[in-house]
């Protein structure tokens, strides 16, 4: 079984910066694409950032694009999620999922963690 585990997650200021981090355990880590998708109350899962096998690229939601920055550390089984210039509709749990080869199916996900950004 793929395990992943998100940490990081805390109360910022409006402006202020965070680094989201997802731990893997289970799996040949730099076989899977990984994403970040993010749900807060009253909204559907977005995905926020997205990084594909072997970093060979990125996509990032609109919403986020610009001041979010995913990355990946193979060798660590580690992949992150460099938040900046936060905005209060930034609060929101976030979740880390894994998609084996580039696979459409995000069959793995951690059970998130909580960032909440002031007003």
């Amino acid at each position: 079984q793929v395990q992943l585990e998100e940490s990081g997650g805390v109360l910022v200021q409006s402006g202020g910066s965070l680094r989201l981090s997802c731990a893997a355990s289970g799996c040949t880590f730099g076989a899977y694409a990984l994403r970040w998708s993010r749900q807060a109350a009253g909204k559907d899962r977005e995905v926020a950032a997205r990084i594909t096998c072997n970093c060979g690229s990125t996509n990032y939601a609109d919403s986020v694009k610009g001041r979010f920055f995913i990355f990946r550390e193979n060798a660590k089984k580690m992949v992150y999620l460099q938040m900046k210039h936060l905005k209060p509709e930034d609060t929101d749990v976030y979740f880390c999922a894994a998609s084996h080869n580039n696979g459409a199916r995000y069959d793995y996900w951690g059970k998130g963690t909580q960032v909440s950004v002031n007003s």
